[in-house]
């Protein structure tokens, strides 16, 4: 049996390819697939299979193009109702790829349809030897029950029922193979570690160890991390099947009159993917910025409206390709261009500029010892929670597309996050609704410690 990992940053997700001497599976695939066209070939492996845990909220998967360009059949839980062509797996469900045997668990919780694939290496033994855990288990945790409005509650008694009646049952020894890694807002606190076993889970998973069933829930149920947006639309659109990513428009370098005259067809939004002191410097009115070096397609799926085209301005044409590859991984699939030449050949063609002032940590002391400034931490409330400058007004950075009614765009802000990259996608949103006394802390709360500025 061959086992491969695959694993995208940020996102933190986790695929794999499980194969025997001709054949193998796609576990959960990114929606990038070539990655894992390129594995098969490197093994001498056709693909066969795609398996999928569930119906992922946090990325489009690459099922449908894995399929299309592979011939593979897709196996997909029967509870999620898919409207592809599959073969609709559930408990007790059994399929086999050469000497390698699958067993299906249905373990619902974080969603309606999460299942858990059991995998016997027949060819040594016929006990699991591992366990593809999709968002069910995670290491050090499980998957959030909340992303189902008012049903939050009764997911988690779910996963609990499962966990204890399911999860406990598999043999100890047996091999952990989650979706997710430590990052992903699939769960909690997931642990760093990429694998685990079932045995140590039951043993040191700070969750699996609530044993009462109510404090498991509330334990699940109550200061959970806030769930971006595109969480509410990625389930449905990988249970209709994603579009295939071949039939998505082919981002096009634009010059300047030909992007402005586009920006301003009302249905087009600009997106600048530089660093937070190059958007600061120049930029164009009413651009989005998300830091192409942060969490780019999870901030761009949480804020960005899915109905508009999107411009980009980049640093060069390889990062304009990357970023409409991770826009596409949150279904953002309308990137249609970006400036040929960037901010230099927009300035060049006299269009107007925009600045966000860009304040070192002693900037940012002396303005707000000086009085008048308001100092607005975009952080979580859990960050914010641990330590934060006194006085700080905490609003999350994506929750300033409403929230920016609490505030005053008189009054001179300065926003400030972990290392200026969110806060610099909040300056930008404020910037939208006419806040235009506005600085953003470079190097944001970690720079105002390593100063001396905050103990």
């Amino acid at each position: 049996m061959l086992l491969r990992h695959f694993y995208v940053e940020k996102i933190a997700h986790s695929s794999y390819l499980i194969g025997g001497n001709k054949t193998c599976a796609i576990v959960d695939p990114a929606r990038d697939v070539e990655r894992y066209i390129d594995a098969a070939k490197e093994e001498e492996l056709e693909i066969t299979h795609v398996l999928e845990t569930h119906l992922h909220a946090d990325f489009i998967s690459g099922h449908i193009d894995l399929a299309e360009k592979t011939g593979a059949t897709i196996y997909a839980p029967k509870n999620g109702n898919c409207e592809f062509e599959h073969v609709a797996v559930g408990e007790g469900s059994t399929f086999s790829i050469e000497d390698i045997e699958f067993h299906v668990l249905d373990t619902p919780g974080h969603t309606p349809d999460c299942l858990v694939y059991l995998v016997k290496d027949l060819s040594r033994g016929d006990e699991p030897v591992l366990a593809f855990t999709g968002d069910t288990l995670f290491v050090g945790d499980v998957g959030r029950p909340d992303l189902f409005p008012g049903r939050a509650e009764e997911l988690a008694g779910k996963l609990y029922d499962n966990i204890n009646n399911k999860i406990a049952k598999i043999p100890g020894h047996c091999i952990v193979l989650p979706a997710h890694g430590a990052g992903s807002l699939c769960g909690k606190a997931i642990g760093t570690m990429k694998l685990s076993t079932i045995g140590y889970e039951l043993k040191y998973n700070r969750e699996i160890l609530i044993k009462d069933k109510k404090d498991f829930i509330r334990s699940l149920t109550v200061g959970m991390p806030p769930a971006p947006d595109h969480f509410g639309r990625c389930s449905e659109i990988n249970r209709k099947g994603p579009a295939p990513v071949e039939s998505l428009p082919e981002i096009v370098p634009m010059k300047p009159p030909e992007f402005r005259e586009k920006m301003n067809d009302g249905k087009t939004i600009v997106v600048n993917t530089r660093d937070y002191a190059a958007f600061g410097g120049h930029h164009i009115p009413v651009s989005w910025h998300i830091d192409m070096s942060g969490n780019f397609s999870t901030f761009a799926g949480w804020v960005l409206p899915p109905e508009k085209d999107i411009l980009l301005v980049t640093d060069n044409p390889q990062q304009a390709q990357d970023a409409v590859i991770m826009l596409r991984r949150v279904g953002l699939d309308h990137a249609v261009g970006y400036l040929e030449g960037g901010t230099h050949a927009w300035v060049a063609a006299g269009y107007e500029t925009e600045h966000v002032p860009q304040l070192s940590a002693k900037e940012v002391h002396e303005k707000l010892n000086g009085g008048g400034y308001t100092l607005l931490d975009v952080r979580t409330e859990d960050e914010y929670r641990v330590k934060h400058v006194p006085g700080a007004v905490n609003m999350l950075a994506m929750d300033l597309r409403t929230r920016y009614k609490e505030l005053d765009p008189e009054e001179p802000l300065i926003a400030m996050c972990r290392t200026g990259r969110r806060s610099s996608l909040a300056c930008s949103i404020l910037k939208q609704y006419n806040f235009r006394n506005i600085c953003n802390a470079s190097g944001g709360i970690t720079g105002y410690i390593a100063a001396g500025y905050l103990k």
